[in-house]
């Protein structure tokens, strides 16, 4: 019988021919931590008195509260900076980078088991790997010994076909899907992207997807790796890291769903969950105090590429902020030497350090009593940006950036209604900047 992505990468990594449903004990490749939940994980090892690195890549990431706005974080950092001295753990520093996007950039690679305290590890599924988030012990004890258990999920086959219209995205698609789906219609599941519109998207787009699978309750959110994979991989040197894994023609899906990308619409998901989601134009009047661009779901370059098209020689709305922060250093860079960051301050915005900024609520960009912000991130639980008094909506960057103009939730779509726009709508195409 053929088998799905994650029945390849679990057998491949465990050495027992698994399926859905079998317990496995398999090599943890890739361990990581970032500075919310490490702190947790590493003082367990110490009771435990596991205080070691055993995984290939053992990883620590100072990235939610970068640089820290309070001694009791402070000291937390410390914690993380003396474990990686003591057992040779990887440090990625403040202003390197939010932790899922510096996972698919340097460490993660097809065939891979990832493990990572934080819900959206994910993300790395984009690259053909088994990435999952897990509870903090759990991953200091795979980061200790070098592997762990699981049960093979069942899989999701979510297929899609089409091209996607003008002024819409993977972001909406996966906003669209979760709607559907339910906050906890995948649980446990493994969402596995495939079909033509999937083929053809870039790795970004691709990584929004499986980023948010756990929104849906998913395990784990997988695409194959395929040639654009491998031109990721050979753009940072690691084409060496590349190997093809698709899933079987005959595996065994316990369901399979199907999208047109030619009928979707732009999505926005009203507060308090990720599954309330509504055609943009449901939102239409909707005021913004702030708008959001970045995050580990969409604070990649072609995300900002997208955003500045549309703000490039615009003012943002009197009343609405407007914050932009670069997923990684590398992100970072590649906006400033492109003139990206410039449009963005023009435009009236605030750039921040590479990093997770407002999107927790730890510090910077928390909103207040009663206000709503349009943001690129992947959850608005309440609460989510600091304060459980303010509104949280998420959408794509493009709807965020038209937002950002009109100061209220506004449709992007209206961008490609004239032969004057039709410039901006093939060069968002291209990802590149005019």
């Amino acid at each position: 019988m053929g088998k799905t992505l994650a029945e390849k990468i679990l057998s491949g990594k465990s050495g027992q021919d698994a399926y859905a449903g079998d317990i496995v004990i398999a090599q943890v490749d890739v361990a990581a931590f970032q500075d919310g939940t490490g702190p947790l994980g590493v003082r367990q090892l110490q009771k435990m008195r596991l205080e070691r690195a055993r995984a290939s890549k053992s990883i620590l990431f100072i990235d939610h509260a970068a640089p820290s706005p309070r001694k009791e974080l402070s000291n937390d950092h410390m914690l993380l900076r003396e474990f990686s001295k003591k057992t040779g753990a990887i440090l990625s520093e403040v202003g390197d980078g939010i932790i899922h996007q510096r996972l698919v950039e340097s460490y993660a690679k097809p065939g891979d088991v990832v493990i990572g305290a934080d819900s959206h590890t994910c993300t790395s599924g984009a690259l053909g790997a088994f990435a999952t988030g897990m509870g903090s012990t759990d991953v200091a004890v795979g980061m200790a010994m070098g592997r762990t258990w699981f049960k093979v999920p069942e899989t999701f086959r979510v297929q899609v076909k089409g091209d996607f219209p003008p002024g819409v995205y993977s972001k909406d698609l996966i906003l669209y899907l979760i709607g559907m789906l339910g906050a906890d219609g995948a649980t446990y599941k493994a969402l596995e992207f495939g079909g033509p519109a999937i083929e053809k998207m870039s790795m970004e787009a691709r990584f929004v997807l499986s980023n948010m699978a756990v929104e849906a309750g998913a395990k784990t959110g997988l695409i194959a790796s395929d040639k654009r994979t491998k031109q990721y991989l050979k753009a940072r040197a690691r084409v060496r890291d590349w190997k093809p894994i698709v899933p079987d023609e005959d595996a065994k899906y316990e369901r399979v769903i199907e999208i047109d990308a030619r009928k979707l619409v732009p999505q926005v998901a009203f507060p308090h969950t990720v599954d309330n989601t509504r055609a943009v134009t449901d939102a239409k009047g909707i005021k913004v105090s702030q708008v959001f661009l970045g995050t580990c779901t969409n604070g990649r370059i072609e995300d900002l590429k997208i955003a500045a098209l549309i703000l490039k020689g615009k003012q943002r709305a009197h009343n609405t902020r407007l914050v932009v922060v670069p997923a990684s250093r590398e992100v970072f860079l590649s906006a400033m030497k492109s003139g990206l960051l410039e449009v963005f301050v023009r435009a009236g915005g605030i750039i921040m350090g590479p990093g997770c900024g407002p999107c927790v609520g730890v510090h910077q960009g928390v909103l207040g009593d009663g206000e709503a912000c349009l943001s690129t991130a992947n959850r608005n639980f309440r609460g989510r940006m600091g304060n459980p008094e303010g509104f949280v909506y998420l959408a794509s960057p493009a709807t965020a950036a038209y937002s950002a103009i009109k100061g209220e939730i506004s449709d992007p779509r209206r961008l490609f209604t004239t032969r004057k726009r039709k410039t901006v709508r093939k060069a968002i195409k291209r990802g590149k900047k005019k």
